[in-house]
This record gives C-alpha cells, structure tokens and sequence, in this order.
C-alpha cells in the first residue's frame, strides 16, 4: 500500500457469504417460483389470511379520520345545499305571498270597479272614472284628493260617488286635481228621503261619530216614522245631486222628552276611508240648464232679452228682477 492512501477496502479475512449478485439471483427465483405455487397451489392463502386478519384492526383506525373527514365534508355540504334550499324557498314564497297579495288586491279593486260601474248605470247624469289619490292635509276636515281636474272637466259642486253610494262632494278644482269633501264633514249637508216613507230630511256630516265619522238626519219631528235599518237616498231638491242615490243607513233614533225633535243617527253606505276609484257627477242643475238652453233658440240680436225659460232658471235671475 503506497503511503498517504488509505484503503477502504474489507481485508479478506472479514469477508463472509454469498456475492450480491448470488443473493438477488437467489431472491428473485424464490421470489419466482412463490407466485408461481401460489398462484397453482395457493400456498400463500393462510399466510395472506392470517396477515389481513392482523392488520384489519389497524385499517380500520387508519381509516377512521378519512371518514370522518369525507363525512365532515359531506356534512357541511349537505348544510350548505339546506340553507341555500331553504332561502330559494323563503324567496319563492315571498314571491307568492307578493303574487298572491297583488291577485287578492286587483280582485278587490274588480269587485269595486264593478259596483262602481253597476251604480254608474243605473245613474243618469254623465260621469267620469277618478282615482282617490290621498286625504287632505287638514286635519280638522274630511276631505280627499282625486286625480281629475279642470282639464278633464271637473266643475266645483259636482257629486262624487263610489261603488256603496254618495262619498261626498267637490269643493275646489285644481287644474290636475279636485279636493273632495266627504258627507261626514261637519260642513257638508245633504237633502235625503226615506225610501221607505218617503219622508225628505237634511242629513249633516258628523266627524266625531264613534270617532270613524259619521251623518246625522236633524229636525226630524218626535213623531216622525223613521226607524232602525232604514235606507236613505237623495231626494234631489237641492238640484245637485241626482235623487235615488244611496246615501246613508239609519242605525239609531233617539226620542227626546225634552225636545219636540228626534235625534236620528245614521251611517254612510260609501266608503268614507277607503274609497280608492270613485265616479264624478255632473251637476243636476247643470244638466237641466244646458237642456232648457238647447231647447230654446238663440235671439237674433245680442241686445235681444233672454228668454223666459232660461230667465227662471235656478240661480240664474235677471237684471231687473228681485233676488
């Protein structure tokens, strides 16, 4: 050995066995020839077996955190397709609930429309359709707001009904708007007849009747037949509203000792706080002046005298005569 070497070399003496190569040689016949006996004989089966047997417990734990794992997943995943079920549900049904709201409300506003139209024929005097678009601002009245005005025609005094009956009057026009002022304002008058005497009366609006507003049928004497139950209608003798209209229904009479009048309470057919569509009326006195003024010629001459008929004419007095 030449010196500054060092040799890593086994002496030969501490050599012992057979070369790698005999042993993987060795190993791979054996290797051979067992598959080939277990595969004819199945000389390995109990050896494989007894293996599984042993190593089935420690599967079984090894396996354990993959399925909890796989089941966590699952689980959370089967929560989170619940919650997102759950909130498609919710919206669809909110949905319906909406659908189902809107249905029942334009069902409402049919059946409205139809009685409203019902009334309408039955009713002589022109009208127009109008919408209630809010209540008056004043609070010591009872008034509403509708979307007709002077454009569409609108003449202060006009009647105003709905589908139940008179809802009150116009008291002033806007040129898109018209202020309605409902029967049970404390302002409001309207001459009525029992329809079922005959007996005419003045009906006054009364706000604070069990506090939702009311009418009142005044100086009706102590002996007047008026009972419980019965309808009122306008008689038309004031020359606006048209006579027939139903107005109001008698629900108390009280007879006073002390006084030679009844005190005779009634309640509005029309739907004094949820009107929504209403029907505006011409005026009767209206009608009946443009009738007569049709009915008669014009004069030749502009300096020419009215005529008779149009002369005696409600609120139409002449010059020369006395008020």
């Amino acid at each position: 050995m030449p010196l500054g070497t060092l040799d890593r070399k086994a002496p030969s003496l501490f050599k012992h066995g057979p070369s790698p190569l005999a042993r993987l040689t060795f190993y791979s016949a054996l290797a051979l020839f067992l598959m080939v006996a277990d595969a004819r004989f199945h000389v390995t089966e109990p050896i494989r077996n007894a293996i599984g047997t042993v190593l089935m417990p420690i599967q079984w734990v090894m396996l354990k955190p993959v399925e909890f794992a796989q089941y966590g997943a699952g689980y959370y995943q089967s929560l989170e397709d619940a919650q997102r079920g759950r909130d498609e549900a919710q919206s669809r049904m909110a949905a319906m609930s909406q659908q189902a709201n809107q249905v029942e409300l334009l069902l409402q506003e049919n059946t409205q429309l139809r009685q409203l139209l019902e009334l309408r024929e039955r009713v002589q005097a022109e009208g127009m359709a109008a919408q209630v678009v809010y209540d008056a601002a004043d609070p010591y009245t009872r008034r509403v707001v509708i979307d007709r005005g002077q454009v569409a025609g609108v003449v202060p005094g006009s009647p105003v009904i709905d589908a139940s009956g008179v809802l009150g009057q116009v008291t002033r026009v806007f040129p898109l708007s018209s202020e309605v002022t409902l029967l049970i304002d404390r302002d409001q008058a309207i001459p009525v007849r029992n329809m079922r005497t005959g007996a005419r009366g003045v009906a006054y609006g009364d706000p604070v009747m069990s506090h939702g507003g009311g009418m009142e049928l005044r100086f009706m004497p102590s002996n007047a037949d008026v009972q419980e139950g019965d309808m009122l209608s306008t008689s038309g003798m004031d020359g606006v509203y048209q006579p027939g209209l139903p107005v109001a229904r008698v629900t108390k009479v009280e007879k006073r000792a002390d006084s030679s009048f009844s005190r005779i309470y009634c309640q509005p057919l029309a739907q004094m706080s949820g009107a929504q569509y209403v029907s505006v009326l011409k005026p009767l006195t209206d009608g009946v002046r443009t009738e007569v003024e049709a009915e008669v010629p014009a004069p030749k001459s502009g300096k020419a005298d009215k005529p008779q008929a149009a002369r005696d004419l409600p609120g139409r007095a002449s010059k020369g005569s006395r008020p």
